[in-house]
């Protein structure tokens, strides 16, 4: 999953994202108000960290801009100002989500967890795919109820697609989901990590559709 962090405390902003990395997640960073906006508009996030009291545009004006042009990422409203009527601006400019500084980390990594599955329409942290299961609280995966080992690109290849169950998803989407904006992103390296996670995985719920890209499906069969 790729996330955007807009924070411009320069400490915060690292911490943020070398955690949220730690996690497995693709990270881009913005810190300021311009910069986010143009970010937002153009790269496609799975979730966005979102600093209100930013330089050159406020957090409020970017998350309006953002929901006037139609992105429809998660935004969970990172920020120190805790008073209810901000809180309610936050909201009515599209927010998801809102937790006040100071927080504890492991909060804001529930909170981007939940954010991602209820906006891929899942309600409980544990997926299924037939005989696959994948714990996105604790990372892990099983087939028939015997753990797998996968490195952290097959993770994050396996959980991107099991979010986006019965859905096709192209090369490109993959790629620019699971790497972050400074990446080296090659195509061509998905189908290595499709072709190892099949092999891992050892049953058949990843489809090719020619032409179009991957869907995990129950039973699958590669065509």
């Amino acid at each position: 999953m790729r996330a955007l962090v807009v924070e411009d405390d320069p400490d915060l902003i690292r911490q943020l994202s070398e955690t949220l990395r730690t996690e497995g997640y693709a990270v881009d960073q913005a810190t300021d108000g311009e910069e986010a906006m143009y970010l937002g508009e153009v790269e496609p996030y799975d979730v966005v960290v979102l600093d209100l009291g930013l330089p050159v545009m406020d957090g409020v004006s970017v998350l309006k801009s953002w929901r006037s042009k139609g992105r429809a990422m998660p935004v969970l409203i990172l920020t120190a100002r805790g008073q209810w009527s901000e809180k309610v601006a936050g909201f009515d400019a599209g927010a998801d989500d809102y937790l006040t500084k100071p927080f504890q980390m492991e909060e804001l990594l529930a909170r981007i967890r939940a954010l991602i599955r209820r906006a891929a329409g899942h309600a409980s942290p544990v997926m299924r795919c037939g005989p696959v299961e994948v714990d996105t609280n604790s990372a892990t995966v099983t087939v028939n109820g015997e753990s797998i080992k996968l490195t952290g690109h097959e993770y994050k290849l396996l959980s991107y697609m099991i979010h986006h169950l019965n859905k096709i998803v192209s090369r490109t989407e993959l790629t620019e989901h699971i790497y972050d904006q400074d990446f080296d992103r090659d195509s061509n390296t998905i189908e290595v990590f499709v072709g190892r996670l099949r092999k891992k995985l050892g049953v058949d719920v990843i489809k090719t559709v020619r032409g179009l890209g991957y869907r995990m499906e129950p039973d699958g069969e590669a065509s």
